[in-house]
């Protein structure tokens, strides 16, 4: 009998050390590849209990892959690749059993340097900022990318001649009704609502309604809270928030925020926006002179309060996540090559750096993939 439980025992242990090693999620990451040190796309193992690491595979010789869309299955990834004039969309099988990306076909992206895009069962949809264009893929049934379906050019210009000399569609999401698409338009200073009819073959978005925002602010991202009665955009140019009230493919401001410390008189270059999942707290990075995250507390009424400033740890940082248990945070520095993790209080937002890190070279794309 005792020989019966020290198998057990020992059995169990090798499960341990093996669920350790796996992790409980896979960690993709976008990268760009030149310059610099990046052969891809980096797979890991992460383990959301004490955000440990550990490097599957990197999927190679593929051109600045710099952001990802995971689909909701997790058996297919999309992948842009900034390459100016040449710039393409690539589609992948995705083996999470092995921790593998399999390519399967890529498209022309139909406009320069697409710098974002959003996945559902029926298309993919890429925001390509410097051709001002927004171009809708449909998937086939094994996961690769018909050519465009559908192209909707932007054509306007900002104050700032030096950025803002014409469309720079910067960024496609989903509402949460998963009834629109929501368009930031850095160059025009515009905010479209697309309605989305994802089955069509054609007019897949047609165009809603479109708002203003403060001239020479530039919108880059907007994210929505859980509840999906707020959205908050960041301007990359000015470094404000602004807050909206979100209803059925309409968004009515309520507050406009900065960002930016009182005194702060460097160089500006917001970046990414990101909200916990418990609505509390919502943060904002800052790649310019600052290179800092910056906390704010959210209110019942969906407004922001200006909590603190957290230097980074690193330069360029472009894209960060929240992890799925809410207790660590990843900023991705893309000048310095590396992740920096920090350790979340999910009590007041703060934020402390864990001493953990991940060597990757310019990441731009950090995505978690729950284990099947």
């Amino acid at each position: 009998m005792k020989k019966i439980y020290a198998m057990a025992i020992a059995t169990m242990s090798i499960f341990s050390v093996h669920a350790q090693s796996s992790g409980d999620y896979q960690l993709l990451v976008g990268t760009y590849t030149a310059p610099g040190k990046s052969e891809g796309i980096y797979i890991y193992n992460y383990q959301s209990k004490t955000a440990g690491t550990h490097l599957v595979s990197v999927a190679k010789n593929i051109i600045n892959p710099s952001y990802l869309a995971v689909s909701k299955d997790r058996e297919f990834v999309y992948a842009v690749n900034e390459d100016a004039d040449k710039s393409t969309i690539s589609a992948f099988s995705f083996d999470q059993s092995g921790g593998k990306l399999n390519f399967l076909n890529k498209q022309d992206a139909k406009g320069a340097d697409p710098c974002y895009l959003i996945a559902d069962e029926y298309n993919v949809i890429s925001a390509n900022y410097s051709g001002g264009t927004i171009s809708v893929f449909g998937r086939q049934a094994d996961g690769s990318l018909s050519p465009a379906k559908q192209i909707i050019q932007h054509t306007g210009s900002g104050p700032d001649k030096a950025r803002q000399e014409s469309a720079h569609v910067h960024m496609v999401r989903f509402t949460p009704d998963g009834k629109y698409v929501v368009v930031n338009d850095l160059g025009m200073d515009m905010v479209f609502l697309y309605q989305y009819n994802q089955e069509s073959q054609q007019d897949i978005l047609v165009l809603k309604d479109s708002l203003s925002v403060k001239p020479g602010s530039g919108p880059r991202h907007i994210v929505f809270s859980p509840s999906g009665k707020n959205a908050y955009l960041v301007h990359e140019m000015s470094g404000d928030v602004t807050v909206f009230d979100y209803n059925d493919g309409q968004l009515k401001k309520i507050q406009e925020i900065s960002m930016l410390a009182p005194d702060f008189k460097g160089e500006t270059g917001a970046a990414d926006i990101q909200i916990s999942s418990d609505g509390k707290f919502l943060y904002t990075s800052n790649r310019g002179t600052a290179n800092a995250i910056t906390t704010f507390a959210v209110g019942k009424d969906g407004k922001l309060t200006y909590k603190t400033i957290t230097p980074t740890l690193g330069k360029g940082p472009r894209a960060f996540v929240i992890d799925p248990s809410g207790k660590w945070l990843l900023v991705g520095h893309q000048y310095t090559d590396e992740i920096v993790i920090f350790s979340r209080n999910s009590l007041n937002g703060s934020l402390k750096d864990s001493g953990k890190r991940i060597e990757v070279g310019a990441p731009v794309s950090i995505v978690f993939v729950p284990k099947k």
